[in-house]
């Protein structure tokens, strides 16, 4: 019983740990404009990070490339620079609290959508009426705003939440475990991240010398080690030890968090347009994650050998965002 107990805590605190640092992806990404660097160098930072810390099991997940399908491979790099880049353009635009609220709120409605229109499984009624809500909080975060680009800004910001869903989905079909996963996102996007700002095809401070150290330490460790390898693992533990409904429904907080945090940081004001969609989406998420999932037992059904995802929504910009992912080879 005292074991139980120590590992619901040590549980706990993972999850908030987790909480934290998806937090920071979006202040983070919304501070890159502020800082001295820019957007590719910050990619450039968050991707190399984890593939040099996880370079020791670089090989084995080369051999594991062998059995995985081209087109699991191509989602989950959706979900690297792709993402990255949409997040930073579409935080350029808008605002930190959007950054944290429409990307993952948004994860849930694309995944549903997809998983309709690929495998034909239907939504339950329950869950339609979550996606109502997040839906209505995308039209209420819309509304608040008069200006052409950050309206703009709000269609990237929602590309990159359909990116993240389709990076989720390639979560549940592959078959890498969880360094696999990391290394296969990361070591092409820090490849190309650094090709682009070699070739000066996207502007970099970084590779001119022109970056402040300080920021450059700053990035490595909240998006590199932060939002690439901590967030990852304290999920992973944190669905482990309490299962995954309770960790993706406490993972809604995080909006509300990088919505508070922005006053005193970046002097955005909470308006009632943002409160609304904050209410509205985080409530939809809520009550999609503890809703159980419709099962379809009509003649239409995945093909052999090939799993549905769970359209379990995750608030995360590590890995794995859905409770579906595989969170035990850590080693």
């Amino acid at each position: 019983m005292a074991h139980q107990m120590y590992a619901r805590l040590m549980g706990a605190a993972a999850l908030t740990a987790a909480v934290v640092l998806w937090t920071s992806f979006a202040l983070t990404v919304r501070g890159i404009e502020s800082s001295s660097l820019t957007s590719i160098d910050v990619a450039f930072l968050r991707f190399a990070t984890p593939v040099v810390i996880l370079a020791p099991w670089l090989p084995r997940t080369v051999r594991a490339l062998r059995g995985e399908r081209i087109g699991v491979l191509l989602m989950l790099g959706i979900g690297g620079l792709p993402h990255f880049l949409l997040s930073a353009l579409g935080g350029r635009l808008t605002s930190a609290a959007l950054i944290g609220l429409l990307i993952p709120g948004t994860v849930p409605l694309f995944v549903a959508v997809i998983l309709y229109l690929r495998w034909r499984e239907r939504i339950s009624p329950r869950r339609l009426i979550a996606l109502a809500a997040i839906i209505t909080g995308i039209a209420a975060a819309a509304l608040q705003t008069t200006s052409t680009a950050t309206i703009a800004g709000i269609g990237i910001l929602l590309t990159a939440g359909c990116a993240w869903a389709g990076y989720t989905i390639a979560l549940r079909q592959t078959r890498l475990g969880l360094t696999g996963v990391v290394l296969v996102v990361c070591t092409p996007a820090a490849i190309t991240a650094a090709l682009l700002a070699v070739s000066t095809a996207m502007p970099s401070r970084l590779m001119t010398g022109a970056a402040g150290i300080s920021d450059v330490l700053l990035f490595t460790g909240l998006q590199g080690i932060g939002t690439g390898l901590l967030s990852t693992l304290c999920y992973a533990y944190a669905v482990r030890t309490l299962g995954s409904s309770l960790a993706a429904t406490a993972g809604a907080l995080s909006p509300v968090l990088t919505a508070l945090v922005a006053v005193p940081l970046f002097d955005e004001p909470v308006t009632p347009g943002v409160s609304a969609a904050l209410i509205l989406i985080v409530t939809g998420v809520t009550a999609f994650n503890i809703t159980p999932r419709h099962r379809d037992n009509g003649p239409k059904r995945p093909r052999p050998g090939v799993r549905a995802p769970d359209p379990t929504c995750s608030m995360t910009h590590g890995m794995p965002p859905t409770s579906t992912a595989s969170t035990s080879e850590v080693s």
